[in-house]
């Protein structure tokens, strides 16, 4: 893999895919000083997104908070 100028890396297909990685996914990145690793690790949580261009009613914004809330009190 090769860092980029904007620091990022691009996680291989096959890495993905055993992890169960999919765009959008949350992961936590950290360097194991023991180790001398970067390790990666998924949170399951995924990003609200709402697309723009169109209206969004009351029930989808109810919707959208409830599911943020049950995702921010997951452990």
């Amino acid at each position: 893999m090769k860092v980029t100028r904007n620091y990022q890396v691009t996680i291989p297909a096959p890495v993905r895919d055993e992890a169960g990685l999919r765009e959008g996914d949350i992961v936590e990145v950290l360097y194991d000083e023991e180790e001398g690793v970067i390790k990666i690790i998924p949170r399951r949580r995924r990003r609200l997104t709402i697309r723009l261009g169109r209206s969004i009613s009351v029930e989808e914004i109810e919707s959208a908070v409830e599911e943020f809330l049950e995702e921010a009190t997951a452990p």
